[in-house]
């Protein structure tokens, strides 16, 4: 199983120059926790829950902390992506893409185009999950279907 098998293909980016507070609201709204950022169609970072985490983004205890996110949600994406990204192409095996995730700490990995930094997808590792679900599912299937098979036909 490849890489492209189970990435999602429709990814909802962001720009470098998009405010943080825009991020934010996309997290949000879609419910997933990585922003792919693209610059002239090109993967120049990845903006995560995490690195928003870091910054005390989601702890709101009183109104200097509302203050304080406020300033935050104006500064730019670019100002806190990770511009050192991992990504795999659409042909990795999805054992490199565990092992990446794995060995690095990421949560998702972008897909990129052959020898670019076209963005083509991206996997998370629920997507992975999934993929394993599927796989567990359909190894089990003929033996469930064997179980209920009546054994003295004539």
């Amino acid at each position: 199983m490849d890489a492209e098998d189970i990435m999602v293909s429709e990814v909802v980016t962001v720009r470098s120059d998009d405010s943080v507070g825009t991020a934010l609201e996309i997290l949000s709204e879609l419910d997933v926790r990585h922003l792919p950022v693209i610059d002239d169609g090109e993967l120049v970072g990845m903006l995560s829950d995490r690195d928003l985490r870091t910054l005390g983004v989601y702890r709101l205890r009183d109104l200097e902390s509302v203050d304080r996110v406020a300033r935050l949600a104006q500064l730019k994406v670019a100002d806190i992506m990770s511009a050192d990204v991992i990504s795999v192409e659409g042909s990795a095996d999805v054992r490199e893409v565990i092992d990446l995730m794995i060995e690095e700490h990421i949560g998702a990995l972008p897909v990129c185009e052959p020898h670019t930094r076209q963005l083509v997808g991206i996997i998370s590792y629920v997507d992975v999950l999934k993929a394993a679900s599927r796989m567990l599912d359909e190894r089990e299937a003929p033996a469930a279907v064997g179980a209920y098979a009546p054994t003295n036909l004539p």
